[in-house]
This record gives structure tokens, C-alpha cells and sequence, in this order.
């Protein structure tokens, strides 16, 4: 099992505290740094964005084989600007350290960064990628929610790429011959679906449910939707921690409950998104929590056809997703910025995110391929992912990122393997956050 500490540096960056001294007196709230990448295009002291040449694009590891093919039709379209495609673990908080070890050094190894949502505010405000002009990319045709993520105090600094919202995927056949007429709402009808499920002898050895339980960025993304989906939130409007309250516990106590009764399996706590992929797709669960990633490589596996997807489930109704994807950024020591702009508009093109919804089932940014007749025929899960995405949370905004998710972690994940109770867990998680504020 894999523990995921938070870098150190992300912890110390002296330049970050010089700038954001409001961070002691304003709580987690996200606060402005003032540098040269902190202003527009064509306004004193923004970046020129020159140079052409060979960038590099750095992302998480591509596990549906469909960036390089890509990548390779921009090489044929412009030899002397090529893309090299670096290629780090699949494991988001391991991108992120790598990323930000690369920035700490001002080196310009890494030149278009695929930073998770939840990432920009972050590193906009330790001025590792620079603001961009915001008349160059179509933003008024994407999700506004979406577009949302990408920026930090009212200026772009990274360009939506794809987004995400998290899904049910059920198995619809074996729904179907226990006599559930209807995918589960909330999370009593989970349970009590799946008890008729594995009345079957075909399911006797099945488990329930799965998400993304181990310690890592996963674990905070599905603490947070569960806390969101019984009526509790991580931090308020102003970025004041929240957590130990009676909704955010009811929240950890359905996650928690589920580990003890064997709802989620004994090995659930050591899955991330591709462990789960692998059970559903086995046939070991009757529901996954995953996003729509997945949904093409299962209707490729031995399931094709027997499965289904559905909003999350919630206490009293449907639940909230919390809001993923991925904005592309620019690093502020690349070279040959003139290059990565046009990269960065090239892969975020309707056309490309259009190719990415069909090769990776990568959610995309614009509003209009959720309604498209001809998309929805092909990939019927689009109406359910619209409404994932706009009735998505954001995880927590703010600059010391790392240090929030890493205490999620470390006290849901206390929870969740039974060496706390849910309210010491968010008793004990709501005094961490509440020292991060007070540093």
C-alpha cells in the first residue's frame, strides 16, 4: 500500500508567505501575489510569450494510449516545434511533487503542465505558470464551471482541457434480474439493491461498492463528495474549515459504515481508479464510483453491454460529484512560449477534446458536445455527466493545497481502517485545518 506524503517544499516556499501574509489572517482564503505573470497579455511587466521551438507537455501517465497520437499529428504539422511528451506516475500526488520539484529549481524541463483542477490555484500563486491571455482561447463556449478552475483571482492561468465529474457505474443486468427496476438515489437504496443483488447466485461472491479509498488525492476527492452529498461542505464560502459538524459526519459515517458491514470490500481501502476499473470490469462489484474515463474501457472488457451509469448517490437524494479535470498551464521558466501557446490551443481545440471524449471518454469543456444527438447516441452517458459536472464542488480553492489534502487523507483514511471513530477523525481533521490557517 502506497502512503502519499506531502513534498516538504510545498510547505516552506518562503516566496509564497512574502507575498500571501493574508494567509495567516484570512484563513485558507486564496490571496494575491503580485509578479510579473500576474497581469494580462499587453500590460507592463506581462510575459512576451515568444520563442519557437521544441516544448515539452507533462501529464499523468496516459493509460488509454490516446495523447501521443495526438501529440504526433501536431510533430507533422510543425517539424521544427515538436512535442516531447513526458509521461509521470499515475498517482496525482506524485505528478504534483515531481511538477513542483521541476518549478523549485526554475527549470525548464517542463513546458505545458496537465495540472489537475484543484492545482491552479496553487501554482498561480507561487508564480510557477504564467497568466494568459485569456482573448486567445474560446472560453465563452465551455462549461462555466469548468472554466472556472482555471482561473486565480479573476486571471487565466491555464486553459480547460477536459473536465470530470465522478459517476455510478452499476451493473445493469444483474440490477435488472433481482427486480431493481431503477439505479440507487441515495445510499440506503445502494445497500439495499445490492442485498437483492447478491441474493443471485451469480453475485453470491460479489462486493457492493468501490471508489477510490486509498491514501491518496483519490481518498480527498471521495471524502469530500460524501461529506457534500449529505449536506456538509470541507470549508465555507470564506475557505474556514467545516468539517466537524453533523452533515460532514454523516458524510464519513455512510463511508466508513461501508467498510465495517463489508459494503466496501477489505481491499477497497488499497484501490485507486484503475484498481477499481479492474474489479467492476471482473466482475467483483456491482457498483464503482469512477469517472467517465472508464467507460470505454469497459464497454470494450467482458461487460459490454451489462452495465450502466447513474448520478452518485446521496443521504436523502442524488449526491455531488467533486469537480476533476484537467487544465493545461504554462510553466513561467519554459522556453519557446510562443510555441506552447499554440500547443496548448491546438490540444484544447473542440476538435481534440471531441477526439478525446471518443478515444478516453475524457469529459470535454464545451457545452455544446453534451447536447449533441449524434455524441449522445454514441456515448449515452453524456446527459449523466452534464449533470454530474454542473452540480459538481470544487475541492477546497487554496494555495496550501497540499497541506489540506494530506490531512484529509491522513484522518479519513484513520476512519475508514477503524484506528478512529468518524468524530474524532473530523474532530481531530478540523483542528489540522484550522493550524494550516493559523501558520
Amino acid at each position: 500500500m502506497t502512503t502519499t506524503k506531502t513534498s516538504p517544499t510545498s510547505r516552506t516556499t518562503t516566496r509564497a508567505f512574502r507575498c500571501s501574509a493574508a494567509l495567516a489572517a484570512g484563513g485558507l482564503l486564496i490571496t494575491a501575489c503580485s509578479s510579473s505573470a500576474g497581469t494580462d497579455s499587453g500590460q507592463p511587466g506581462a510575459p512576451s510569450f515568444e520563442g519557437r521551438g521544441p516544448i515539452t507537455y507533462v501529464a499523468g501517465k496516459d493509460t488509454t494510449g490516446s495523447v501521443q497520437p495526438m501529440i504526433d499529428r501536431w510533430n507533422k504539422q510543425h517539424p521544427k516545434e515538436k512535442v516531447t511528451f513526458i509521461q509521470l506516475p499515475t498517482d496525482p500526488d506524485a505528478q504534483r511533487r515531481q511538477m513542483i520539484q521541476n518549478a523549485e529549481t526554475k527549470s525548464d524541463a517542463y513546458t505545458v503542465l496537465s495540472l489537475d483542477v484543484v492545482w491552479t490555484s496553487e501554482f498561480a500563486a507561487h508564480q510557477w505558470i504564467d497568466r494568459l491571455p485569456q482573448e486567445r482561447f474560446p472560453l465563452r463556449r465551455m462549461l462555466k464551471p469548468v472554466v472556472e478552475t482555471a482561473k486565480y483571482r479573476g486571471g487565466l492561468y491555464a486553459v480547460p482541457g477536459s473536465s470530470d465529474g465522478g459517476m455510478l457505474y452499476y451493473r445493469a443486468d444483474l440490477l435488472k434480474k433481482a427486480g431493481v427496476s431503477q439505479p440507487p438515489v441515495t445510499w440506503a437504496e445502494l445497500k439495499a439493491a445490492c442485498a437483492k443483488v447478491k441474493r443471485l447466485p451469480e453475485a453470491k461472491d460479489m462486493s457492493c461498492y468501490a471508489g477510490q479509498f486509498q491514501k491518496y488525492e483519490g481518498l480527498t476527492v471521495n471524502f469530500a463528495e460524501a461529506v457534500n452529498s449529505a449536506g456538509g461542505t470541507v470549508t465555507d464560502a470564506k475557505g474556514t474549515p467545516t468539517v466537524d459538524t453533523p452533515e460532514a459526519r454523516k458524510g464519513l459515517d455512510f463511508l466508513v459504515g461501508s467498510a465495517k458491514d463489508g459494503t466496501i470490500p477489505a481491499e477497497g481501502v488499497t484501490y485507486q481508479e484503475e484498481d477499481g476499473r479492474q474489479a467492476f470490469q471482473s466482475g467483483k462489484l456491482v457498483f464503482l464510483r469512477n469517472w467517465p474515463y472508464m467507460y470505454g474501457l469497459a464497454a470494450d472488457s467482458g461487460i459490454k453491454g451489462k452495465f450502466a451509469i447513474a448520478p452518485l448517490p446521496g443521504l436523502n437524494g442524488p449526491g455531488a460529484s467533486s469537480l476533476g479535470g484537467h487544465n493545461m498551464a504554462l510553466s513561467s521558466f519554459a522556453k519557446n512560449k510562443a510555441t506552447a501557446l499554440d500547443f496548448i490551443k491546438f490540444f484544447t481545440s473542440e476538435k481534440n477534446t471531441a477526439t478525446q471524449l471518443k478515444e478516453a471518454s475524457a469529459a470535454p469543456p464545451y457545452a455544446s458536445q453534451y447536447d449533441d444527438k449524434a455524441l449522445i447516441a454514441q456515448y449515452p452517458y453524456l446527459p449523466v455527466l452534464k449533470e454530474s459536472i454542473l452540480r459538481a464542488v470544487p475541492r477546497p480553492r487554496v494555495v496550501q493545497y497540499g497541506d489540506v489534502t494530506a490531512a484529509v487523507q491522513q484522518h479519513a483514511y484513520a476512519a475508514l481502517t477503524g484506528d478512529k471513530s468518524s468524530a474524532q477523525a473530523l474532530k481531530d481533521l478540523q483542528a489540522a485545518l484550522q493550524k494550516s490557517v493559523a501558520q
